[in-house]
């Protein structure tokens, strides 16, 4: 990449739109500004004034010449403005979606997608190897919190690459195992969208349905092994429910694991309520769970009753908190297990088809479109 470049688009909506990027994009800027193009207010591409024609096609060979006595070099794209296809892919997919375009000009800012970008293919690799993403498109579900990147596919002429970023409640995801594949699309809106929904989407729904099953696996883990830190406390199933038992002398050491337990049962308490929605037992290979399901369901509610009251400053005493805390901390360790297995049991439902309108689908070979 040089060390100044403007990158040319066209934009059904707006005509010619401009790029500025390299580690001199300032430079880049100076020139498409001194030639007439403006800087748009919701996102930083600048675009050209003008419907007229001769008069757009003079000001870019202007702005070339310009370019060229500054160093700053000018290319044209072979695709058409990526907000317009965001724009029309979104339209397209289940749900409702908006989008919105972001520009990397200098060339190391697009490692800020790194920490968040949760993917495990070519996207990811694209990102942080290749200094040649001077601009994206981000498409969000507000409903769902879902946000998908999308990017020119470097090295090729037309086609698109999409991933995701991580959700809010997954935290970063560079480097997580469970992170879904990115996909290619080709260049037609339809036919992207329906490739997002049917392939990428479901993957992505499956991807946070693995990663919450194995955070709350990896809590429930913690909490066991540091309960096997006190040799003078044990877990006694009875009447259906696990009760925590000691000496007489052990109440210092029940303390101490409540205290550590309630620290890592926060992490159920995050991701449990989620999965317990999908879990259907009764259409599992163990039906017999539906009641220890309920119990489940029963202490999160009690659990997020302690955290808000924490949260809210609330006189709690530490004998109250680990009052409230132990019914939940032994239910989980009886049913656990049961809990895990429905939730890995269940799947996430695939997303409805899309239906392309006519306009946007692809003509026949030998058709043209009509025109006035």
């Amino acid at each position: 990449m040089a060390d100044g470049q403007i990158t040319l688009a066209y934009s059904r909506g707006t005509g010619i739109v401009a790029v500025a990027n390299g580690e001199r994009y300032k430079s880049a800027e100076r020139v498409l500004r001194a030639a007439g193009f403006r800087r748009g207010t919701v996102d930083p591409v600048y675009r050209l004034p003008t419907a007229d024609e001769a008069t757009s096609r003079a000001v870019v060979a202007g702005m070339v010449r310009r370019a060229e006595e500054h160093g700053v070099s000018v290319t044209t794209s072979s695709r058409r403005f990526i907000g317009d296809a965001a724009g029309d892919i979104a339209l397209l997919l289940p749900g409702q979606w908006q989008y919105r375009v972001e520009v990397y000009s200098h060339p190391v800012w697009q490692g800020d997608l790194v920490p968040y970008l949760w993917d495990s293919g070519e996207l990811a690799q694209a990102v942080r190897t290749n200094r040649a993403i001077p601009y994206a498109a981000t498409l969000k579900n507000p409903g769902s919190g879902t946000t998908l990147l999308l990017v020119e596919r470097p090295g090729h002429r037309l086609g698109y690459l999409v991933g995701a970023f991580a959700p809010e409640f997954l935290g970063e995801g560079v480097g997580d195992p469970h992170a879904p594949l990115s996909v290619v699309l080709p260049p037609l809106p339809g036919r992207a969208a329906q490739a997002i929904a049917h392939r990428y989407l479901p993957a992505y729904d499956r991807a946070v349905h693995e990663r919450r099953t194995a955070r709350v696996a990896e809590a429930l883990d913690l909490i066991r092994s540091r309960l096997g830190g006190h040799p003078d406390l044990r877990v006694d199933a009875g009447r259906g429910a696990a009760n925590l038992r000691g000496s007489t002398v052990s109440g210092a050491a029940e303390g101490r694991f409540l205290d550590s337990a309630w620290r890592e049962f926060l992490t159920v308490l995050d991701h449990a309520p989620a999965l317990l929605e999908r879990c259907r037992p009764a259409a599992s290979a163990w039906p017999q769970d539906a009641p220890a399901l309920l119990r489940l369901a029963a202490t999160l509610k009690d659990a997020a009753g302690v955290r808000a009251d924490l949260n809210s400053g609330g006189p709690i005493s530490r004998v109250e908190h680990h009052a409230r805390v132990r019914p939940v901390i032994e239910t989980w360790l009886t049913h656990g297990e049961r809990f895990l297995r429905q939730a890995r049991a269940c799947a996430p439902q695939p997303r409805s088809r899309v239906v392309v309108p006519s306009s946007l689908r692809p003509l026949p070979p030998g058709m043209r479109p009509h025109t006035r």
